[in-house]
């Protein structure tokens, strides 16, 4: 698996979920006062972090403007701040600056708001306020642009978590409950480059619906010939090698000497342990964390930049 270059050389890079945990934790525990956690998309980093805290915290997602942010540290100054999917606010100057404040090492940060913004009148919201929040960024991608930047990363604690396919399908033995799907995953991890923990919800999906959920996991991880054959090895409607390498040769993707070349790298090098779930039934809907910025949308309409 590539790791991640965007990120300083001093960040620490992480692998597994115990040690993920670890961070996140101690984050809800109150002692971390800046945690910065970036990784490849699908890998669980929100959905640790909010079993980690719950809703005790003023959760903002989406495409927040530093504006947004300013509003919500104000009216839940004190609580714990999550900002989830943030991956572009690295390149707003205003952001930096707005997270550099509340990411001040010292217990109560002095956070303020000079641009001219009438809102702020508006919303009986001051140019200035003192807090003592904590703060969390989760992201995708994380970029040291300039000095700015760099200064933030120094305030905090940054993690770059990026688990090997394994790692994941373990971690999504904690929760699933199809085990003809997580077999089916189990067998093709050699295959998968950067694994997703959303792959398996998307089959769950296809397959509700009657759909070729084995094609949705080859897909993911599979192009060209190699997934032409994989998908000819999926279908039960074959009795044997046979009837498939003369599907594959009539279907014009190749000879009989590629179907079986590229059948022979489908193959993992070693068989793993089947790991049995726990559950067969999908777990109860998990309410989502409230996103704070559409309560003050829908107060106070659009918000900008000020």
């Amino acid at each position: 698996m590539t790791k991640s270059q965007s990120l300083p050389a001093h960040a620490l890079r992480l692998t597994t979920y115990s040690e993920l945990e670890q961070y996140v934790r101690a984050f809800a525990a109150g002692h971390l006062n800046l945690l910065m956690i970036f990784g490849p998309p699908g890998v669980g980093k929100s959905r640790s972090v909010r079993q980690a805290i719950g809703n005790q915290a003023c959760w903002i997602g989406g495409q927040a403007t530093p504006f947004g942010i300013y509003l919500q540290a104000y009216e839940h100054r004190h609580e714990p701040i999550v900002l989830d999917d943030v991956d572009c606010l690295y390149a707003d100057r205003l952001g930096i600056r707005l997270l550099k404040a509340l990411g001040q090492t010292e217990g109560t940060k002095t956070v303020s708001w000079q641009t001219a913004a009438p809102a702020l009148k508006k919303c009986g919201i001051p140019r200035q306020f003192t807090t003592t929040s904590r703060v969390a960024l989760v992201g995708n991608d994380w970029r040291t642009l300039n000095a700015d930047v760099a200064a933030l990363e120094d305030r905090g604690h940054l993690l770059l978590f990026e688990p090997a396919p394994v790692e994941v399908h373990r971690q999504a033995a904690r929760w699933f409950w199809d085990q003809e799907i997580f077999d089916f995953i189990a067998g093709h991890l050699h295959l998968m480059a950067q694994h997703s923990l959303r792959t398996y919800c998307h089959a769950w999906e296809l397959k509700q619906a009657g759909l070729d959920w084995q094609q949705g996991v080859l897909c993911r991880c599979l192009t060209g010939v190699a997934l032409a054959v994989a998908k000819l090895k999926a279908n039960p409607n074959f009795a044997n090698e046979a009837e498939r390498v003369r599907a594959f040769v009539r279907s014009g993707a190749g000879c009989r000497a590629s179907y079986f070349r590229h059948a022979k790298k489908l193959q993992p090098a070693a068989r793993s342990q089947k790991i049995m779930l726990a559950q067969a039934t999908p777990p109860a809907n998990e309410a989502p964390p409230r996103n704070h910025l559409d309560q003050l949308r829908r107060r106070f309409g659009r918000l900008g930049n000020g």
